[in-house]
């Protein structure tokens, strides 16, 4: 027997604010988060544009003693795992707290620590090393300080799969409650690599847009005018929790969670599969493990970098995935709004794809301008849309090869 599971709490940092409701209205009126970036001198870049989270401050969660012992990503963490617990109005003491666990995908971790760290060593020495160095780097540092922070004593521990780190979190959350091993999971995903060594690495590997003269319009995944991605920063955090159990408490429910599915390319490890069989295996193995036929999802929230590989494979595989289906699924890619928040993006985009199946509505996907003859299908270009909902799948692809598909649908009772 698989018990139901179902979303009953969402919170969201991203840089087009801190609040759900006003992320999600940012998002189906098309406003951009990229913008110039101010945080550290960008003038020797050819990349001088990120999406940060200017609206962010820690202090509302986290007193500043506490904050100085935390890199920015697990700020971020914690941050948007408060409110999602905050929204669940779930504490300790309404729980089984031996039953409620905390699984958090980060790609890439304390990037911000490391760079200090690093130049302290060779600056001033190793006995200047700070002792909350390693406590700050390591990317588990996030379920482990949310564990702490609600008495969450279940299963506990980080993802770390590059883009897909935050669906293989959310997956593996899925697992524990299908099978009795919780009833309770917070889960998602957080980042925090617009840094100058973040920056510079993925400019060296020529991903990043450079349309620094017009940031609004720099992230435009599926476009044939696009030039890579923009580098953002976030994080999104979801309570899972078994049907049941929300039920008896009379919690809220905004979906239910229905399946995953994960494959590997086995080809490049920064390229995707060029066949896009990788990215249809994993969807189609969503699709089988929820139980639901292609003819049958009304929305995908791509995985859409604005990349000129990732985009034009993506919409290979769900041609692959769905056939003649294909042309008749709304698919919008958010990433065109906030940028690619790395490790974080897979959270933020099931909270928002979650909005949108409870809501009927999807967002659009912005800045397309200009048609691609190898993205041919309906990306909701620049206008959201009223769209009845059924069942939606949340795409998300890393480096690596690595792929995770979520399928969620309309709770029904």
């Amino acid at each position: 027997m698989r018990h139901r599971v179902v979303i009953t709490g969402i919170g969201v940092i991203t840089p087009l604010g801190c609040d759900r409701e006003e992320v999600w209205n940012a998002l189906l009126a098309g406003k951009s988060g990229v913008r110039p970036i101010t945080s550290f001198d960008t003038s020797a870049f050819d990349t001088r544009i990120g999406a940060d989270c200017p609206d962010f401050n820690p202090g509302r969660w986290i007193d500043e003693r506490e904050a100085k012992r935390l890199d920015r990503f697990s700020q971020f963490g914690i941050g948007a795992g408060s409110l999602a617990m905050q929204d669940a109005e779930l504490s300790a003491d309404k729980i089984d707290a031996t039953r409620a666990g905390c699984i958090v995908g980060s790609g890439i971790g304390g990037l911000r620590e490391l760079e200090e760290q690093h130049k302290r060593l060779f600056d001033k020495g190793p006995q200047r090393v700070s002792a909350f160095f390693i406590p700050k780097l390591m990317t588990n540092a996030v379920p482990g300080q949310l564990s702490i922070r609600f008495g969450l004593k279940g299963p506990n521990w980080a993802v770390a799969s590059a883009c897909a780190s935050a669906n293989h979190a959310m997956g593996s959350a899925l697992r524990l409650i299908q099978y009795g091993e919780a009833d309770v999971v917070l889960t998602g995903g957080c980042e925090a690599a617009l840094t100058p060594s973040g920056l510079a690495g993925f400019m060296a590997l020529r991903a990043l847009s450079t349309r620094n003269d017009a940031p609004e319009k720099a992230s435009r995944p599926f476009d044939k005018e696009r030039d890579g991605f923009v580098l953002g920063e976030g994080a999104g955090m979801l309570v899972f929790e078994r049907l049941d159990h929300a039920v008896k408490r009379g919690a809220k429910i905004y979906a239910e969670v229905l399946g995953v599915g994960n494959s590997a390319d086995s080809y490049h490890i920064t390229a995707p599969d060029p066949a896009g069989t990788g990215a249809a295996a994993c969807m189609l193995g969503a699709l089988k493990d929820g139980g639901v036929r292609p003819e049958e999802v009304t929305y995908i929230n791509a995985h859409g970098t604005s990349t000129p590989l990732n985009d034009a494979i993506e919409t290979k595989g769900i041609r692959l995935a769905f056939g003649d289906r294909a042309g008749k699924i709304p698919i919008s890619s958010t990433k065109s709004m906030v940028g690619h928040l790395l490790g974080a993006a897979g959270g933020v985009e099931l909270a928002v794809t979650a909005l949108s199946v409870q809501r009927d509505v999807v967002h659009a996907t912005i800045n397309q301008d200009s048609k691609d003859p190898d993205c041919d299908l309906d990306y909701v270009p620049n206008t959201s849309r009223k769209v009845e909902q059924r069942y939606a799948i949340s795409n998300s692809f890393g480096f690596g090869g690595h792929n995770s598909c979520v399928l969620i649908g309309k709770y029904r009772g």
